[in-house]
């Protein structure tokens, strides 16, 4: 008879910790561990930028506004490619960090340890926009990261990964969850847009002020916690599902190939210390923070001197260049298997579809996002889940085709490419909106009357 519980038992501690602790095993040497890093990709030359791209920062923000407008922009532009190239290695340390712990947690664990890692440089950017009390920006950059880690990253991966097989596989018991949690994260945003629109209608002269502007706080920091909770429920679900296996490769219905791989992982030696790793990926955490600071810091000259509007400088260039190191290190290992291909080495076809991204975007708009509402609260900023309807219409949509694709845990290039150019059609229509006014008002960091007073400006 199956046992069925809600969190692991006490069999199940006991062998995650002889598995995370190697008992009877060979342990990994400090020396042995430094080694393998360094030698684990040679994208590893690239961490000579980050000094670089510090000293570049420090440089340009100490005499930079003293020089020449050409000056000035040139060192913003040094500034900008330094910290670029030097996230590339970061986020392949990520990866690798990710797939060295996955031999002491399991692929299970180590997929959501690498979904955070992944998710560092758009939730810092996210925090740091918050600090500068840049709130509409910053729901339009929540937006658009969603947007681009549901639509292009997925959907590029689609088309690559089935161009030489008829359809990838998708694993049914999370996806099966995450149609689930993508309609809760969106429709979370719908309730305060649609509560807004009908108090609008009520009143349409008196509903933006300070009264209004609590009522919203109120509501989007309770919405927070009930999202928090919808998170760390569907983990527990996810991780520890109720079967007497908790690990959700052995589950009748795991695709063949992902079986393969949790006994490969079982059965191979890591390369790398647990500890080295842990400690690897903390100064890691420490060194991205900081760049990806620069990097924004680096690319707010576009927004001021260039005419892009607000919309789509949120919706799109920030997640886009958030994400433009990761992009950069796919595309090096896609051409690197376009280089085999054609040379005669061709790797055989994964049948399990890479859609890492969509969880990217799950942990963004159920995690990150109600976690930096409570922080905003904390620090006093205004910011609440009353987003543009605009961009509410986006996410829905984009939940809408996501959830179609993904519902038969089947995927081929042709949804991948419909995926892609429903992208590229919210970045064409991005470009012509300018904004709603009054969530740009309630959104102020002044009050309400003031800001109202001044045209929205924060």
């Amino acid at each position: 008879m199956r046992q069925f519980h809600l969190l692991p038992d006490k069999e199940s501690l006991v062998l995650f910790k002889d598995r995370f602790l190697r008992t009877g095993k060979r342990k990994i040497g400090v020396v042995e561990s430094f080694r393998a890093i360094a030698l684990s990709s040679w994208l590893n030359v690239f961490i000579v930028f980050i000094p670089l791209a510090w000293v570049a920062h420090f440089r340009h923000t100490q005499d930079g506004r003293e020089s020449g407008d050409a000056q000035h922009v040139w060192s913003y532009g040094v500034t900008f490619a330094f910290c670029f190239l030097a996230i590339v290695p970061l986020e392949r340390l990520f990866e690798y960090g990710g797939e060295q712990m996955s031999f002491y947690c399991g692929s299970d664990l180590g997929d959501l340890i690498i979904i955070s890692l992944n998710n560092t440089v758009e939730a810092t950017l996210a925090i740091i926009l918050m600090t500068k009390c840049e709130l509409k920006l910053l729901q339009s950059t929540i937006i658009g990261v969603v947007v681009l880690h549901l639509l292009l990253i997925p959907g590029t991966s689609f088309i690559a990964g089935g161009a030489r097989i008829l359809e990838q596989e998708l694993h049914p018991h999370p996806t099966q969850l995450n149609l689930t949690l993508l309609a809760i994260g969106v429709l979370s945003l719908l309730l305060p847009t649609a509560f807004f629109a009908s108090i609008q209608g009520v009143d349409s002269t008196g509903v933006v002020n300070d009264e209004t502007r609590r009522s919203f706080l109120q509501m989007s920091r309770g919405l927070a916690i009930i999202l928090l909770l919808v998170y760390i429920c569907s983990r527990i679900f996810l991780h520890t599902p109720p079967a007497s296996n908790p690990d959700v490769s052995h589950l009748p219905n795991a695709p063949e190939e992902m079986k393969v791989r949790e006994q490969k992982l079982a059965k191979e030696e890591p390369e790398v210390s647990q500890w080295v790793c842990i400690i690897m990926l903390i100064i890691t955490i420490g060194l991205m923070t900081a760049t990806a600071e620069w990097l924004v810091d680096s690319i707010e000259f576009v927004r001021v001197e260039s005419n892009i509007e607000q919309e789509w400088f949120g919706l799109i260039l920030l997640p886009v260049v958030s994400f433009s190191a990761g992009g950069a290190v796919a595309v090096v290992f896609f051409v690197r298997y376009l280089l085999r291909h054609y040379c005669g080495m061709p790797s055989a076809p994964n049948t399990i579809a890479k859609a890492r991204a969509i969880d990217l975007s799950i942990q963004f708009i159920l995690f990150w996002m109600p976690l930096i509402v409570l922080l905003a609260w904390w620090t006093g900023r205004p910011f609440s889940l009353l987003f543009d309807t605009f961009e509410v219409a986006l996410t829905i949509g984009t939940c809408f085709l996501v959830n179609y694709v993904t519902a038969d845990a089947k995927t081929n290039w042709a949804e991948g490419f419909a995926m892609v150019s429903f992208y590229a059609m919210i970045v064409l229509v991005s470009w012509f909106y300018t904004g709603q006014p009054e969530i740009r008002e309630l959104l102020a960091c002044t009050s309400v009357t003031e800001a109202v007073a001044s045209g929205g400006a924060e």
